[in-house]
């Protein structure tokens, strides 16, 4: 049995979005921890993860976490989803590629830009990321060109944080749209944050 453990508006928000594109059955745990901001009532002792943060995924007797090697046990766990090439298949260069990327590359160019102060010049490892990501778009509307995988997931999820430091027009803002209107991101969307329980 699959569970997530989960903390609302968090990296593992994305992951949720993977479990619901592959269709996944699981078990959704939701756990506090500390935000950015400094917010949040973490950490949270029914969290497995050895330092209390999301993702954690626990496969049986499995604890996977960090959000990269999450999403790459996921979509290896349901390859009839077709989110992950095959070993040997063309694409799993440019999809591991990908995956590591957002995390190593683009996640640390993106707290840059958002550290920047405002007015200051945009940090060249920002603006080199962003030329990346629109370089790949223009050879189809996903990473992998018309094939869709986890990889955009990954991506598709730090944009949708980072939308205020990101262009208002032009090929990402576009993908994201495009990202954004998939069935099961609505439907990971409406599962993001705890349900309330009545008084």
């Amino acid at each position: 049995m699959l569970t997530l453990f989960h903390a609302p508006h968090s990296r593992s928000t994305r992951i949720l979005w993977l479990i619901e594109e592959l269709g996944l059955p699981h078990d959704l745990r939701y756990v506090s921890i500390r935000y950015r901001d400094g917010s949040g009532d973490g950490p949270d002792p029914a969290n497995p993860h050895a330092d209390r943060k999301v993702p954690a995924l626990c496969h049986d007797d499995a604890l996977v976490t960090e959000s990269a090697a999450v999403a790459l046990y996921l979509a290896d766990l349901a390859p009839q989803a077709g989110l992950a090439p095959a070993i040997g298949d063309a694409d799993r260069g440019p999809y591991l590629t990908w995956l590591s990327w957002v995390e190593g590359e683009f996640g640390p160019a993106l707290f840059q830009r958002l550290a920047a102060a405002p007015g200051a010049p945009e940090p060249a490892a920002f603006g080199a990321a962003l030329r990346r990501i629109d370089d790949a778009l223009a050879r189809g509307p996903f990473l992998l060109g018309s094939r869709f995988s986890a990889a955009d997931v990954m991506l598709g999820g730090t944009l949708g944080w980072a939308r205020q430091v990101l262009p208002d027009a032009g090929a990402i803002a576009a993908y994201a749209e495009r990202l954004a209107a998939r069935p099961a991101f609505a439907r990971a969307m409406a599962r993001d944050a705890a349900p309330q329980v009545a008084a």
